[in-house]
């Protein structure tokens, strides 16, 4: 069982090391100057130079507003129904204010606020701690800006959770499987020891689709290209006031809140 363990450890710091890597995998983890790479071949795929998202929290009034996008996220994507909170597996859930902008909370804030659900997920980090933490680059990061996790490359080790300051992954301490609802067969399930996270949708971006959280939200959402002055969520930041969750950590974070 040692020799075992110890064998995957060198094949996995191998791996780390860039050996017997994928070109898929090199095209998405590609970066530097050089011009980014297509990162799909479908000709209806939607692509952009940096996605990002804009979350309309005017748009909200409690946590039942949040529950559309909650479910659809979790449904498409195999996420586990877990009662333990400890197990429990999250891909996009709610905060209240103080959780989710912690630094920004203060004793004469707007009852509003106090009262109002935020909607988080992973921020699709310019700049990710969990992608330099990660010992075999099972989290990377493609070159439009979406963090992916290569769930066969992860072992477990856990380095990406603590390096994420804003909760965005989940461990599944065990199968997850036996408490999906309905399994999508379209989106691999994953295992015992494996973390995951938000994916921005990466798949339905493949073959011509918005996140299914942004065609659910009513209008409430906007996704698009962060590079494009002619996006919508270029339209949205320009005409709004938003704040970025611990922007001050210099992660670069992907999602913005108008309040």
């Amino acid at each position: 069982m040692k020799s075992s363990r110890r064998s995957f450890l060198k094949i996995a710091g191998l791996a780390a090391a860039g050996l017997g890597t994928g070109p898929v995998l090199r095209s998405w983890a590609a970066g530097g100057g050089a011009p980014a790479p297509k990162i799909m071949n479908n000709a209806e795929a939607l692509e952009a130079k940096r996605w990002a998202m804009v979350i309309d929290t005017r748009r909200f009034h409690s946590a039942d507003d949040l529950q559309p996008m909650i479910d659809v996220c979790h449904s498409i994507h195999n996420v586990p129904h877990l009662k333990d909170h400890h197990h429990e597996i999250k891909w996009i859930w709610s905060e209240p204010f103080g959780n989710a902008f912690p630094e920004r909370e203060h004793e004469f804030m707007t009852e509003k606020l106090h009262h109002l659900p935020f909607l988080v997920l992973c921020n699709h980090c310019e700049n990710p701690p969990c992608v330099r933490a990660c010992p075999t680059k099972a989290t990377f990061k493609r070159p439009d800006g979406i963090v992916l996790m290569d769930f066969h490359r992860c072992i477990g080790c856990r380095f990406c959770m603590a390096a994420c300051p804003y909760g965005a992954r989940s461990f599944n301490f065990r199968d997850p499987r036996p408490f999906i609802t309905h399994t999508n067969l379209a989106f691999p399930t994953r295992t015992k020891g494996v973390v995951e996270k938000c994916n921005f949708c990466a798949e339905r971006l493949a073959v011509g689709q918005i996140p299914a959280c942004v065609e659910v939200s009513d209008g409430a959402l906007t996704f698009g290209d962060l590079d494009d002055p002619a996006s919508q969520v270029r339209h949205v930041l320009k005409e709004n006031f938003t704040i970025r969750r611990k922007q001050g950590l210099g992660t670069g974070p992907g999602v913005y809140y108008i309040v």
